[in-house]
């Protein structure tokens, strides 16, 4: 009797990370993306793949921690004139602008000198971004969901709970 080790389906973290990590072995991005004009095509569509499920995050946020007293915008893709490309979802409300406080944001980034794009948030670091079907962008909720959740924490952080209309309206 071997002891052979039981391999479950990896989890969509994981599975965006093996995505991820291939990429950088191989040079490539996606399905044999090499130029940069390829992989920003690919990036185009992944930030249209990824739209549905930011807004649904941020939009939960805002209706369980902000009392649906926030917005939601979505900048769509563009470039920040260095060669950059982004794309932004952000969630702003009253007590965070009040605070002079960054928004809680989600951001596809496609940096000039990356090898291939990225998520991150408004106080987040960045996280690997390899999606190419409507099934791997939802996967990625999880991920925007902590993205979004550490964003807000960071905000706290910098100012108060008092930011979080959920926190004051039940402290009362």
């Amino acid at each position: 009797m071997t002891n052979s080790p039981v391999h479950p389906e990896p989890a969509p973290a994981f599975s965006a990370l093996q995505r991820h990590f291939v990429d950088l072995r191989d040079g490539v991005h996606g399905n044999g993306a090499y130029s940069r004009a390829s992989k920003e095509r690919l990036f185009v569509a992944t930030a249209a793949l990824l739209d549905h499920h930011a807004r649904r995050v941020l939009d939960d946020m805002n209706a369980e921690l902000l009392l649906s007293t926030g917005i939601v915008v979505a900048s769509g893709v563009h470039s920040t004139g260095d060669g950059d490309l982004l794309a932004v979802w952000e969630l702003t409300w009253p007590e965070q602008r009040s605070a002079d406080l960054p928004s809680v944001s989600l951001q596809a980034y496609y940096g000039a000198a990356f090898h291939h794009p990225h998520l991150r948030g408004a106080t987040v670091g960045e996280w690997p971004l390899n999606v190419f079907t409507a099934e791997q962008a939802a996967a990625e909720q999880s991920t925007m969901r902590a993205i979004a959740a550490a964003d807000l924490h960071n905000l706290v952080f910098q100012s108060s709970y008092r930011i979080v209309p959920a926190i004051t309206a039940r402290a009362g």
